[in-house]
């Protein structure tokens, strides 16, 4: 540390990399062009090298000089994002909340519909965290989880906003086509989505039980997530299984189509539960989300 040289001997030498030349620098940083001359012979003494050509006009950076405006630009860049950071959180108290639920209900259900909860509450900025798991916990810094599943969960205040069903859907030219030439779901290309991390969403295998439905064969393009799986169902590769709340307004914009009497209750919903001691602002979130689904207050 003792051989870095002083900041604003750094903070010079930027300004003058950055909009180059020594009068530009100075007026950036308010000083005087001769201060920032003097700056910059200061640094190069310290670090015994030359960083200025002073024989081009206007002067440039030598190599070296070159390597150091890179590393200085960065290092700064990475200070004032850290601060700025730093003084986000200074001033994040009850004005901030953060959700967590799924990649899909983040990407299909919650972020459109966010822009209505701003206009209604625009002091308030909701953090949105989707976990690798596809069970959001109420984990330290978390304020409202989204979830899917059956209920049962302990921690906090959870209540049901809405019963789930779930539907195969696919692009509309491609559920159009395999409807005109008479084939059935046994037939149709299947979307999965697998992961070790993704147990509590039903797979084609609990969907064809469920209809009764005997298919020997279960193979098709797998994903990790729903996103992914959801953009090759877009390009008509297959079909997915699809959940209402998820895919719905897909529908609506003719982007996706279920399939014809496919729909299926496996005896799940959504629920959100709000961390104990919540904030009011965290409150204002989840009444919002009431509004929205028709729960009860």
């Amino acid at each position: 540390m003792d051989r870095l040289p002083p900041l604003r001997l750094l903070t010079t030498f930027e300004a003058f990399s950055r909009h180059g030349s020594m009068r530009e620098a100075a007026a950036r940083l308010n000083v005087t062009q001769p201060a920032v001359s003097q700056a910059l012979r200061a640094l190069e003494d310290h670090l015994d090298v030359s960083l200025i050509d002073r024989g081009t006009r206007p002067a440039g950076l030598t190599e070296a000089g070159e390597m150091l405006a890179r590393a200085v630009r960065e290092g700064l860049g990475r200070i004032t994002a850290t601060l700025e950071d730093i003084r986000a959180l200074q001033g994040a108290d009850e004005r901030q909340v953060t959700v967590s639920c799924t990649l899909g209900m983040a990407t299909y259900w919650l972020m459109p519909r966010l822009p209505d909860f701003y206009a209604r509450h625009p002091e308030i900025t909701v953090n949105v965290q989707a976990p690798a798991t596809d069970l959001p916990l109420l984990a330290p810094g978390v304020d409202v989880a989204l979830r899917y599943g059956t209920g049962g969960w302990r921690e906090g205040g959870t209540e049901k906003l809405f019963d789930e069903q779930v539907c195969p859907v696919g692009a509309p030219e491609l559920v159009a086509r395999y409807l005109a030439e008479g084939r059935s779901l046994e037939e149709a290309a299947l979307i999965h989505v697998r992961s070790p991390r993704n147990q509590h969403w039903a797979g084609w295998e609990e969907y064809f039980q469920r209809r009764g439905i005997a298919r020997a064969r279960m193979g098709g393009q797998s994903f990790n997530n729903y996103v992914q799986a959801a953009q090759a169902v877009l390009d008509g590769r297959g079909l997915m299984l699809g959940w209402r709340s998820i895919t719905a307004r897909a529908e609506q914009d003719g982007a996706l189509r279920s399939w014809p009497g496919g729909a299926v209750d496996l005896g799940t919903s959504y629920y959100i539960t709000g961390a104990p001691h919540l904030s009011t602002d965290g409150q204002a979130f989840v009444d919002w989300v009431r509004g929205l689904t028709g729960a009860p207050a």
